[in-house]
Parts: structure tokens; C-alpha cells; sequence
């Protein structure tokens, strides 16, 4: 961490993937919003949808359309089940996927819930300049996959290099 940068709050947009949760019992989508809001970034939207593929990928399409979110955090559907879509309906959108990201996850997944973790389809992206990061649905994946992964790059000050410093270059041809 440096303290030689100023912090940069960046916008970012809550997706939870569920056919059951409602704002009231979306545990996994608020202890994102409560890690967004600590850590001085603002929410700029949150919305819940049903586990389909297009609807997941027309609220994604609209937020990475909106020049005013920078980053897009889902939760939920990225599991084996025959619901579970949340990958394939973000995949496509990516410009770039962010393989290391989902890699990460997994091994820091692994220490807490051993081979389980195989399970997880966590994975990450960029599109139109846009940072896209598919969690899955437990409030204790969310917590970790902030904390322990996308808290530190979305922070302007961590070094030796994060994805903030990346943000004006993503565009480029």
C-alpha cells in the first residue's frame, strides 16, 4: 500500500443472480455493499435478478454501457446446477477474461472449504473499459472474494500494481 497516492472511489454496480432473494434477505449482495461502501467506493446501482441467462446479461450490457460504472460485482448462479448461468451469461460480454482471477478464488476457496471448491465457476472480465467480477452466492465467497482479492486492486494505493491504474488504458486500440 502506498501512501503516497490518493485513494480513487470508483462506481460500482451489485448484481445478486437468485429465483429467492429479495433487497431484504440478499445476505450475499448486502455484505457486498457494506465492503463497497467501508472501503470509500460508492454503489452506484443494485439489482436482483432471476437465474436466466438474459436477464443476467441485460442488466451486465446496461451497466457496461454506462459510462458511470467502472466496475460490475455479481453474486450468485455460478455453480453446476442446470440454473446456475451467471458464467456463460457474462462470459460473452468480456472483452478480456481475467483467468487469474477465478484461479485465485479457487485456491483461496480451497483453504476453507477444501475440494469443494472445484465446484466454484468464479471468474472475472473486462468489456468497454469495464471491470466484471462473478462471485458466487454465499455471503462468507463474497466476503472473500472482496477481501482477499478484488478490495486490494480496486485501491488505487496498492502496489506494486492494481487495476485503478489500468482503468484510463483499458479502451486503447
Amino acid at each position: 500500500m502506498s501512501h503516497e497516492r490518493a485513494f480513487v472511489p470508483l462506481n460500482i454496480a451489485v448484481l445478486t443472480v437468485s429465483d429467492t432473494r429479495q433487497l431484504d434477505n440478499d445476505t450475499s449482495g448486502q455484505t457486498l455493499v457494506d465492503r463497497i461502501e467501508g472501503a470509500g467506493h460508492r454503489v452506484h446501482a443494485r439489482r436482483i435478478v432471476r437465474d436466466d441467462t438474459y436477464a443476467i446479461r441485460a442488466v451486465a450490457s446496461e451497466w457496461i454501457a454506462d459510462g458511470e460504472v467502472q466496475v460490475v460485482i455479481s453474486t450468485g448462479g455460478t455453480g453446476l446446477t442446470g440454473r446456475d448461468g451467471t458464467p456463460e451469461a457474462m462470459r460473452p460480454l468480456f472483452d478480456k477474461e481475467i483467468e487469474g482471477f477465478g484461479e485465485l478464488f479457487r485456491v483461496l476457496s480451497y483453504a476453507d472449504i477444501g475440494t469443494s471448491s472445484l465446484q466454484s465457476r468464479a471468474t472475472a472480465g473486462v468489456a468497454n473499459g469495464t471491470y466484471i467480477f462473478v462471485l458466487p452466492g454465499s455471503s462468507g465467497a463474497c466476503r472473500d472474494g472482496w477481501d482477499k482479492l478484488i478490495q486490494a486492486q480496486l485501491d488505487y494505493r496498492t502496489k506494486p500494481c492494481n487495476m485503478v491504474e489500468l482503468m484510463p488504458r483499458l479502451l486503447e486500440k
